[in-house]
């Protein structure tokens, strides 16, 4: 699976791919990696559940 989002290492929007998924108690967590540099998230349960790229640092 693919996923358009914004790299913040690249500084543009990139076409991720989908490095791993497992299913939890809270929903399916789902690795998301950028394919020009190491940049990765998490999300999980989706679009309305846990998404790490938006976490404050």
């Amino acid at each position: 699976m693919e996923l358009e989002h914004d790299c913040p290492e690249c500084g543009e929007s990139k076409t991720f791919y989908r490095a791993a998924s497992t299913t939890l108690h809270l929903g399916e967590k789902v690795k998301w990696h950028c394919p020009d540099c190491d940049y990765g998230f998490v999300r999980i349960d989706g679009d309305d559940g846990v998404d790490t790229s938006t976490a404050d640092a």
